[in-house]
């Protein structure tokens, strides 16, 4: 048993998978005993009965400059210290060895006879995350992936040689030849992880940032609105931002939804500071481009635009009247689409509690806005459009009577609202 499943075991975390690596066999060997052949690029096999992965002990070479392609080599005399010497840190590069099985069950790891041939078990005790040869450096992705974990063991430091190593590769332009999708693959993931502000740290330190997603590096240094602490500038904002949307437990969208929202305060235009006057629009065409350029799926994308257009007037919404209450519902399609509106007002929930002092403050525009929305959705549309087409309305002016009798449902309910607020005793 190899890689992640080792490392979270000796860490004392759950196992989700079970990775083995195979020393000495070839393919036709487990085509014969059962096994199913899924690897396109190296030779994977899933287990007949328990699906786990076993993959052959292999030799890698970057064949190109960047992530392009490896020249991998499988064959029975690979051996297992090879095949761990390819792996990208320490603590993924131990292996167990495996006891007899059940017949038809999964094999048993031995924990207590490890094979650490590059400390892995030192630097998962003193917390560190270090490369494991100089081999580290053929695989740019391997910048990202560590930046994942220390995004997940935020605990964990990286080692001062594997950061000077980093730095290095961005130097030579080994991140320019990424390709988008290993990094939308990676930061997703980073991004939901228990402590994403560390994943950014990483990629700040070493250089990455700036080449990878520029328009978040240019956060830091700006400052934030007067009112809030002049000391924590937008980028720091942003990480406890991030941090937040872990807290709460949200989902993909909703991270990446806090990580584009602000990106049009990374200017230090004198027309937008500093109230950053305008930056949601900027932050908007900002954002479209990230997207077009990372391939961005298309939900976390359009939560991510509304959001980032959005989020300022959600704040204000607290003294909108029933009207522009109404027209912020339609902005944000929330009649269309209830659930996606939630998702934005849990995004602006973020923002709004990613500051200092204001981690565990109440954010009432939620719950005031998710009443709204329930106000305008008691509005029976089909009934107003039988009775405009029986008056020879069609088109525009139907919807211009639903409009209206939106408005109408948001006023008695701020009016029912009011009355009730009236009628509770003072303490």
């Amino acid at each position: 048993m190899v890689g992640g499943a080792v490392r979270d075991a000796l860490l004392g975390l759950p196992v989700q998978d079970h990775d083995w690596v195979v020393v000495g066999a070839t393919p036709d060997e487990l085509t014969a005993l059962g096994y199913l052949p899924v690897g396109k690029d190296f030779p994977v096999f899933l287990h007949p009965q328990t699906r786990e992965e076993y993959a052959l002990a292999r030799t890698e070479r970057n064949t190109a400059r960047g992530y392009r392609g490896f020249a991998i080599h499988a064959a029975p005399d690979v051996t297992l210290e090879e095949d761990l010497a390819r792996r990208d840190l320490t603590i993924n590069s131990i292996a167990a060895p495996a006891r007899s099985k059940r017949a038809g069950a999964r094999f048993e790891a031995d924990l207590e006879a490890l094979i650490d041939p590059h400390g892995g078990q030192r630097d998962i005790r003193d917390k560190v995350l270090r490369h494991v040869t100089d081999a580290f450096r053929e695989d740019p992705v391997r910048i990202l992936r560590l930046a994942r974990f220390a995004a997940r063991f935020a605990d964990f430091t990286v080692a001062p040689e594997t950061m000077a190593l980093m730095r290095e590769m961005v130097a030579h332009g080994e991140v320019d030849a990424l390709v988008a999708e290993r990094v939308w693959q990676e930061l997703a993931r980073g991004l939901m992880e228990d402590t994403p502000s560390r994943m950014f740290a990483v990629l700040r330190d070493c250089g990455a940032l700036q080449h990878l997603l520029p328009e978040v590096e240019k956060l830091w240094g700006v400052p934030q609105r007067p009112e809030y602490h002049p000391e924590v500038d937008t980028g720091v904002h942003l990480m406890m931002v991030l941090d937040m949307s872990a807290q709460l437990q949200t989902s993909l969208a909703v991270r990446f939804a806090c990580l584009g929202h602000d990106l049009g305060k990374g200017t230090t235009a004198v027309e937008l500071l500093p109230k950053h006057i305008g930056h949601e629009e900027r932050s908007v065409r900002l954002l479209k481009g990230l997207c077009t350029r990372l391939r961005v799926p298309t939900e976390c994308r359009e939560l991510a635009e509304v959001v980032a257009r959005e989020h300022g007037n959600i704040h204000r919404s607290a003294g909108f009247g029933a009207a522009a209450l109404v027209r912020l519902l339609e902005r944000c399609d929330a009649l269309r689409k209830p659930q996606r509106f939630d998702e934005i007002l849990l995004a602006c929930e973020c923002d709004a509690r990613g500051r200092l002092g204001l981690e565990n403050a109440a954010y009432p525009q939620r719950q005031r806005l998710a009443q709204a929305l329930q106000a305008a959705q008691s509005v029976v549309t089909a009934s107003i459009a039988e009775a405009a087409q029986a008056a020879g309305l069609s088109g525009p002016k139907i919807g211009d009577m639903i409009h209206a009798a939106r408005v109408q449902a948001l006023q008695a309910w701020i009016d029912g609202t009011a009355a009730q607020a009236d009628t509770v005793p003072s303490a």
